[in-house]
């Protein structure tokens, strides 16, 4: 069962959000909030972990999974971005989107899109989700917390942990949390595609 790790909203405990980083770290896999509902996240490099997201959620091998950054600088070290993408990127960062984008070498062969070699990367504007990534020191692997046959992420600590929390090594919950997934942006390839209308405008992409 899920060890449930109950924040502050705007000031989350560190030693709470420590004892998450150290599961992570761990090679566990946890819940937690973001400004588009909740998330899976791992550490970056953790297979296992990856496979458990993919079997909880039914995910095939093409699903695009997303590295949560911290900041821009550290957005750019895993994904590849020309002058353009460069400054569509930045001014709509931290934000509820999701850029699908080329990986660099940094990013491990089994989170990239089997033919694509791209990945998406995000920072989202939610005090709890950037405590941890800051913490962690890495951006987290994560996907968003949406079960086979649902039409909608779950959104509430509690609610996860009645329905996966023997699935999960931790729930991290601060209450507030957004009801809706990211604006998918796909910025791979020639032309720009919105793969997932959701909570960020698409009107600059479009």
């Amino acid at each position: 069962m899920a060890r449930y790790f109950d924040v502050h909203p705007d000031n989350p405990q560190p030693r709470s959000i420590q004892q998450v980083v150290q599961i992570i770290e761990d090679g566990g896999l946890v819940a937690y909030p973001t400004d588009s509902c909740f998330a899976f996240g791992c550490k970056l490099g953790n297979a296992e972990a990856l496979d458990r997201i993919r079997t909880i959620r039914q995910l095939d091998s093409k699903h695009h999974f997303t590295l949560v950054c911290k900041d821009f600088a550290q957005l750019g070290q895993f994904v590849q971005l020309d002058n353009a993408v460069f400054r569509a990127v930045k001014a709509a960062t931290p934000g509820p989107y999701t850029f699908i984008l080329p990986a660099t070498r940094e990013v491990p062969r089994a989170m990239l899109h089997p033919k694509k070699r791209t990945v998406g990367v995000r920072i989202p504007i939610h005090t709890t989700a950037l405590a941890l990534v800051e913490a962690l020191g890495e951006p987290l692997l994560s996907s968003t917390l949406l079960l086979p046959g649902a039409s909608e992420p779950l959104t509430e600590g509690w609610v996860i942990n009645e329905e996966i929390g023997n699935s999960l090594d931790a729930i991290l919950d601060s209450g507030d949390c957004g009801v809706e997934p990211t604006t998918v942006v796909d910025l791979s390839g020639d032309e720009v595609v919105i793969a997932r209308y959701g909570a960020g405008d698409p009107t600059p992409f479009e």
